[in-house]
């Protein structure tokens, strides 16, 4: 019998966009776009780097861990008890690009932050398109 309580699980949210890439990497990267979608920060794309994403329901605890441009970005998000990874995987389509993101690391007694983020990963995507609309 397998003790189930410990397995983790992921949340994975894919969109096409009709941007190209590098145009969704910089909204992935850049501090002042990110803050138009996700959070205020201090991000940096360098392996290494620990910054902080704040919002009025709390802040996340982060540090950089894949930096590979326009291909995929990923970094630790810990907020409390949870210590997740967020992977973002861009790969180039007919029409733009496919954006991935999953994040991994909940565990099966953390209904909480597992439920915020399949619910809150949507509208952040929602707020990054919103961005890509606007900038060049």
């Amino acid at each position: 019998m397998t003790d189930r309580s410990t397995e983790s699980l992921s949340v994975v949210v894919e969109r096409e966009f009709r941007h190209a890439p590098e145009k969704i990497w910089r909204a992935l990267t850049q501090p002042e776009l990110i803050a138009e979608w996700l959070m205020q920060n201090a991000f940096a794309p360098e392996v290494g780097h620990r910054f902080t994403l704040c919002a009025d329901w709390g802040s996340v605890d982060c540090e950089v861990q894949v930096v590979e441009p326009a291909r995929r970005l990923a970094y630790s998000w810990n907020s409390g008890a949870l210590k997740s990874l967020v992977t973002w995987t861009l790969t180039p389509s007919a029409s733009g690009t496919l954006l991935r993101m999953e994040q991994t690391g909940f565990r099966r007694d953390q209904p909480q932050f597992y439920g915020g983020a399949k619910m809150g990963w949507p509208r952040y995507f929602d707020g990054l398109e919103a961005v890509l609309g606007r900038v060049a």
